[in-house]
């Protein structure tokens, strides 16, 4: 099979909205999380906001005021449009979209049950209309000038991951030229109130694979990168996605197995495709949430495939908050900045390690160095585990 090229990149996330910002905050080791300030919850917990209001971002993207659309389709349009606008595609060339989301327009359908709820003659049912996953696709695509596909994965916190192997298939298939992939999640009430139901927030900054971890912090945000043909001529590359895996432990609805069973398939399968031996990986960016089942697993899978010689890893989610479906689109792009500025980024809050797995991340940032090929996981509810791996 013949790879493909990432020739775009594009990021929002609680750091900043663009690729400049992100990267300027994951070099100076500053984190984005804060207190809620979006809507109104019981939950003291921190998060990681984009630092950008609903009318703001429609101001930004200069959308029509007449028009409702959601916070995860926003935010999914800045990105994505900064990943397009990065690459400087031929218009003639056959584009098309994958985009994953878990929240969709939740925000909106919270909206319209307030109202609802204080007056049962109230509140704006157009508002509902907007709560499905591919409403926000959709949105994404009409603002970029996308129409030759456009789908919508939703398989939880590794649905990006998904979307980007989807778009290297349908690239490698022949059926399209160019591939937006990634993902868009909006923080809400729904999706706070959900996790704290499961009893996995943190009520302080989270700690990825620490002795002391209590729960992961949510965020909000988008990533996409463009995908094309690695024989095909582009004014940037970033470097090409060599392997990429999906599997799936199915031992628990929202836990992954103690033996890290998926996520030992997903990193093994990944390095069978990108013909890589494990030596070969310089970096991992891990999916690192601070739960205590997600952390173990992980780690017990890490120990599984690498043994002693775990390369350097880090989790980059106590900069974001965990940005549930856009995750791995936006950790693609860290990872992919990684590579290209030969840099790791620390696994901030990490103090002690864990005890039934030593493994320590790297908690300093570091350039300078020889970054040859990055994996990055993510892993979603139901066990779906993803890996990619990208090289130069």
């Amino acid at each position: 099979m013949f790879p493909v090229k990432i020739s775009g990149i594009g990021v929002v996330s609680a750091l900043g909205i663009g690729v400049n910002a992100n990267l300027e905050a994951l070099q100076s080791g500053r984190s984005g999380l804060g207190a809620i300030s979006l809507f109104d919850s019981n939950h003291c917990v921190p998060v990681g906001e984009v630092k950008c209001s609903n009318d703001e971002l429609r101001q930004r993207l200069g959308l029509p005021i007449d028009k409702v659309f959601s916070r995860t389709a926003m935010l999914g349009m800045m990105a994505a449009r900064e990943a397009l606008d990065d690459a400087q595609i031929d218009t003639h060339w056959r584009v098309g979209l994958v985009s994953a989301t878990s929240v969709g327009g939740m925000d909106l359908t919270e909206q319209f049950y307030r109202d609802f709820m204080r007056n049962l003659d109230g509140g704006r049912l157009r508002m509902v209309v907007h709560h499905d996953s591919a409403d926000s696709t959709l949105h994404i695509a009409d603002y970029c000038g996308i129409d030759h596909f456009s789908t919508t994965i939703s398989t939880a916190c590794s649905s990006s991951a998904n979307a980007i192997m989807l778009g290297a298939r349908l690239i490698r298939a022949g059926l399209l030229d160019v591939v937006v992939a990634g993902g868009t999640d909006a923080l809400c009430q729904f999706t706070v109130n959900g996790f704290a139901s499961l009893k996995i927030l943190d009520t302080q900054p989270c700690r990825p694979f620490d002795a002391t971890r209590a729960g992961l912090n949510l965020g909000e945000g988008a990533g996409y990168i463009v995908l094309q043909r690695a024989d095909t001529p582009s004014v940037r590359d970033y470097g090409r996605l060599l392997g990429f895996a999906n599997a799936n432990d199915a031992t628990h609805q929202t836990a992954t197995s103690q033996s890290g069973d998926g996520a030992f398939l997903s990193m093994s399968k990944a390095l069978q495709m990108a013909e890589l031996s494990t030596a070969a990986i310089d970096y991992i960016n891990v999916h690192g949430t601070g739960t205590g089942n997600n952390d173990a697993s992980e780690g017990a899978a890490l120990q599984r495939i690498f043994g002693a010689d775990i390369p350097t890893f880090s989790s980059t989610k106590a900069f974001t908050g965990h940005t549930l479906a856009a995750a791995g689109g936006i950790e693609a792009v860290f990872s992919l900045l990684a590579m290209r500025h030969g840099a790791v980024w620390p696994n901030l809050n990490f103090t002690t390690p864990m005890r039934e797995l030593p493994l320590v991340p790297e908690t300093h940032f570091r350039d300078g160095l020889a970054i040859h090929h990055v994996m990055s996981n993510s892993f979603g509810f139901g066990g779906n585990c993803a890996t990619l791996i990208f090289g130069k």
